[in-house]
């Protein structure tokens, strides 16, 4: 389980686990997310959210994987602009772990 900052005070936080952050791999929610600015702003966040409902809506399989990171992160009531700066951080650091442990696995 891992723990991000949600607002720039760090009076507020989220808990993230493994099984959120290989749900966020599994379906590319951060590709093509954020503009060539680079900027992450409450628009980043609702084209994430929607995009999210999207997969929820097409999907004809169980999609508990997507409904538990929107409870758990997206949707939750500390999740902001901020939060999901903060997230894209864990991922891409968590996404760099788990490329290291492949590589070991393959030697």
């Amino acid at each position: 389980m891992y723990a991000i900052q949600a607002n720039p005070s760090g009076t507020r936080s989220l808990e993230v686990s493994e099984e959120n952050l290989a749900t966020i791999e599994k379906y590319g929610l951060f590709r093509h997310l954020i503009d060539s600015n680079g900027i992450v702003d409450e628009t980043v966040l609702d084209k994430l959210k929607l995009n999210i409902r999207s997969l929820i809506a097409a999907q004809e399989e169980d999609s508990k994987d997507l409904l538990d990171l929107c409870i758990d992160v997206i949707y939750h009531n500390n999740m902001k602009a901020f939060g999901l700066q903060q997230l894209i951080k864990l991922y891409l650091e968590w996404l760099s772990k788990q490329e290291t442990i492949e590589e070991g696995n393959d030697k």
